[in-house]
């Protein structure tokens, strides 16, 4: 094994079944063994490890972060054997760059000589696109991008890193089997269904952990019940206030967490204004529910959030800034909310909110909304042009 490679997984517990069943007691089969893997990936993928992903036909890359990649890790996908590494993108990023996508919803470029990790870094980072103007041609491939690579930055996306990966490709012509690989490396193997499917299958698991009483300014009579699925994953938190009557259709509010605006109070956005709103609300309504969302920045995580703002203060409005990042305008998934709404016998709610793409998005699964209650407030001079872009690009009603 490549000494490396070696060197980095002393710091962790090996197990000789790389989706870790083995570990597991028998009362907690009934986790997905696929899902309990990609939680994994997602772990090791951040820490800048590489990660094998398989598909139906034996195929199978290791793929690795492109904002942790350096020299040794290189040089390591060199000696794996597999094809030339490739830098894999967003279509979203690539047409940011006048780069022509190679494949559906991603970009792969060859990573050629002098190609090193400074400018691979550059090429998935747009903030320093001022500082650092790329210039082409760029060395796209002629190799159309399988899924097994669209799977990889999906596994970025889900690790909130950018979205986009660096590759090296094993085909069945290699004699080479997905299992064996990373077995011998020591490598997480992960299949590229498991990934695409990972959120709504975690979602679908998701069970109550515990509640408490938790009086608050504007609600004393609030109780905050925490909801994990089962891979022990991502949570979310319901606040429920005063005594919602299950056979109306309760007062509800799906709220993204933000840390910035949430805590810090920031005037960039309008969700701490939002956030406080609605419990004075919900507590005037007699009751309600808020659901609070492990969903920072529209779904790409803190840092990459962080990574927008930047954008935005060099002109770009909130939903550019995410394209240009890679993203999509909007990465968020409205399964968690149903799943919690219906752990909480509600199946028909009076949606607090703006946007008319949640009440769609919600009713898609399987919560019918009755009523949109709208949920605006003034602007600042600090949010007044991410409001305006919220209206004039997702059709928020201001």
């Amino acid at each position: 094994m490549n000494q490396l490679y070696s060197r980095a997984m002393n710091v962790r517990n090996t197990n000789p079944n790389r989706d870790g069943s083995e570990l597991i007691p028998s009362e907690a089969r009934n986790i997905r063994p696929s899902t309990r893997a990609v939680d994994r990936a997602i772990s090791d993928i951040r820490r800048g490890l590489p990660v094998v992903v398989t598909d139906e036909n034996s195929d199978f890359i290791v793929a690795l972060a492109a904002e942790q990649v350096t020299d040794q890790l290189l040089t390591m996908l060199v000696e794996f054997g597999g094809a030339p590494p490739k830098l894999v993108i967003t279509a979203e990023r690539a047409a940011v760059l006048h780069i022509p996508p190679t494949g559906q919803d991603v970009a792969a470029l060859n990573i050629e000589a002098g190609f090193d990790p400074a400018a691979i870094r550059d090429l998935a980072d747009p903030t320093v696109d001022l500082d650092h103007p790329l210039r082409g041609p760029f060395p796209v491939s002629e190799i159309l991008p399988s899924a097994l690579n669209s799977a990889a930055v999906e596994l970025c996306k889900l690790a909130k890193l950018l979205p986009a990966t660096v590759t090296t490709t094993f085909s069945v012509s290699n004699n080479a089997l997905a299992e064996e690989f990373a077995a011998n490396n020591d490598l997480l193997l992960v299949t590229a269904e498991s990934v695409q499917t990972f959120q709504k299958n975690a979602s679908e698991t998701l069970i109550q952990v515990t509640s408490a009483r938790v009086p608050l300014a504007g609600a004393e009579t609030a109780e905050v019940i925490a909801f994990r699925p089962h891979d022990g994953g991502v949570e979310h938190l319901a606040i429920v206030i005063g005594e919602p009557v299950r056979r109306s259709a309760v007062l509800t509010r799906l709220h993204s967490e933000c840390f910035t605006g949430d805590l810090l109070e920031s005037l960039r956005c309008d969700c701490g204004t939002q956030l406080r709103a609605t419990i004075d609300m919900l507590n005037k309504e007699g009751s309600g529910v808020l659901l609070y969302l492990a969903q920072e920045g529209r779904g790409i995580g803190l840092i990459n959030k962080l990574r927008a703002y930047r954008l935005q203060d060099q002109g770009f409005d909130t939903f550019d800034a995410n394209e240009r990042l890679g993203f999509e305008p909007d990465e968020r998934i409205f399964e968690p909310a149903a799943q919690i709404l219906r752990l909480l016998g509600i199946s028909r709610v009076r949606l607090l909110t703006n946007n008319p793409q949640k009440v769609s998005n919600l009713q898609s699964c399987g919560i019918k909304v009755v009523e949109r209650v709208p949920h605006a407030f003034p602007a600042n001079p600090h949010n007044a042009h991410y409001l305006q872009a919220k209206a004039k690009r997702a059709g928020h009603t201001l």
